[in-house]
């Protein structure tokens, strides 16, 4: 016999669209997550019966489900293909965010002109943008190809209607604000409609073992814009990064359920589209005959995978009360710590003199272990000397003065064998270092000011104050 359950709901209950928060009463700001104008109604005084019914496929011993429905098939664009954990999934749902700009829509017209060469169909469906837009762009980054379908839609029901109608094995939609559906109420971009826009795609990908990528703008602060809802219906979601002044472009994986959710591709942009860059690591340094005062040489690591980022510094007397801080790449408030650092535990005088500090290429540099390199280009501002070319520096600063590990070293420093770097300063216990560089352990901020200048350079350091 059939069970039922039965659900009552005795008053109108309403219901965030962001965080899906619940309160008896309409309010207009999300008592959870803040967000404005995300609160809805949905439902009054109602009974609801839900019976068993007939399954869409009968469950299976595990050791009888079929994998290569899972199994992933390249895009043939490879930094992408590195992120995702080998390819695209028949499916599975994408969601690639950005900010306007960044090269979202090229990528992803790249990515569709590559499936129709490899014997598919895809459709590229476009909610901003006319289809001779869109044609003038693919014949700008060679992106034509017979099986490649354009259309300019913005409702769902006709987007729909030319999924029936090309059939494709990949879909693209950019951008998911854009579309809106006649069946739901709400502006176009809101968070209702988007949510059904997104469900009824995903619906529509799972059923037929269609490959979709949904483009998502995102908000000044870069979330992703709309409700939150969406990233957990999607199997990826993918945040492109990258500054409009610079070449060097960023696609990392947030969330991924056919993959490593920590892996970045990095990717060249130019007027011919976007290329893969599998050694960005030449991006963000800077090669001169000589070497110049306020540069330093670090190894970051994104994902999975190192690189090597230069910082440079530039400090200079101040007119000003209050002296600047300025940064690019870099976060400001490590700044001023490491600035503080300095004064106090370098005997560096630097609280009356205006610093500013970059990272070469675009490249922003997040994690800790770039502050030694920061406190070394700084020093080696001051005092107008230069640094060892072949040196790279490795360490967290704490406030005391001292160096802590940092994650990944060997592989931090195997990177920059590979280029040609001769010398390290690293925090202690880094663990063996490989063949080709030579490794000198530093515990403590002053120490490896002194080691740096006995390694070539003539970073001259304050005397100690005689009692």
């Amino acid at each position: 016999m059939a069970r039922a359950t039965i659900s009552r709901s005795p008053k109108p209950a309403y219901r965030c669209g962001e965080c899906g928060w619940q309160t008896v009463k309409w309010i207009g700001r999300c008592g959870e997550c803040q967000a404005w104008g995300t609160v809805e109604e949905v439902g009054g005084a109602k009974v609801t019966i839900t019976a068993a019914g007939p399954v869409s496929e009968p469950a299976l011993p595990i050791g009888q489900v079929d994998v290569e429905a899972a199994r992933s098939e390249p895009t043939r664009v490879s930094e992408l293909d590195r992120v995702l954990g080998g390819g695209l999934v028949r499916g599975g749902v994408i969601l690639v965010a950005g900010e306007p700009g960044v090269g979202k829509s090229t990528l992803l017209l790249e990515v569709a002109a590559e499936r129709a060469r490899s014997g598919g169909r895809s459709l590229y469906v476009s909610g901003e943008e006319s289809t001779a837009q869109v044609r003038l762009r693919a014949e700008r980054i060679d992106a034509l190809a017979p099986t490649l379908y354009l259309a300019a839609e913005t409702d769902l029901s006709a987007v729909l209607g030319h999924i029936d109608a090309v059939q494709p094995d990949l879909i693209v939609l950019d951008s998911v604000q854009t579309v809106a559906s006649a069946a739901v109420d709400g502006a176009q971009g809101g968070v209702t409609q988007v949510r059904e826009v997104a469900s009824a795609l995903i619906r529509v990908s799972k059923e037929r073992g269609i490959a979709t990528l949904l483009v998502g703008h995102v908000t000044k602060d870069g979330s992703i814009a709309g409700p939150r809802v969406l990233e957990h219906l999607v199997d990826v979601v993918l945040h492109f990064e990258g500054d409009r002044h610079s070449r060097l472009r960023m696609v990392r994986a947030v969330k991924n359920r056919f993959g490593p959710s920590d892996e970045v591709g990095c990717f060249d942009f130019a007027d011919g589209g976007l290329r893969s860059l599998p050694d960005p690591s030449g991006l963000f340094l800077t090669r001169r005959p000589d070497p110049v005062p306020g540069s330093c040489v670090t190894v970051t690591v994104e994902g999975k995978r190192p690189l090597l980022a230069e910082v440079q510094a530039l400090v200079a007397p101040s007119a000003l009360a209050s002296p600047r801080r300025a940064t690019s790449g870099l976060d400001s408030s490590r700044l001023a710590m490491v600035l503080a650092v300095l004064e106090r535990r370098g005997r560096l005088r630097i609280g009356n003199q205006d610093v500013y500090a970059s990272t070469v290429g675009g490249v922003r540099l997040r994690e800790p272990a770039a502050d030694l390199a920061v406190a070394l280009a700084v020093a080696s501002s001051t005092t107008d000397q230069p640094l060892p070319p072949l040196m790279i520096a490795l360490g967290e600063v704490g406030l005391a003065g001292e160096l802590r590990p940092v994650t990944g070293v060997q592989r931090r420093l195997a990177e920059a064998v590979r280029l040609g770097f001769t010398e390290a300063l690293v925090p202690p216990d880094s663990g063996p270092a490989p063949d080709g560089i030579r490794v000198k352990e530093v515990p403590h901020l002053g120490e490896a000011l002194h080691v740096a200048a006995r390694l070539g350079t003539v970073v001259s350091l304050p005397r100690r104050p005689t009692s």
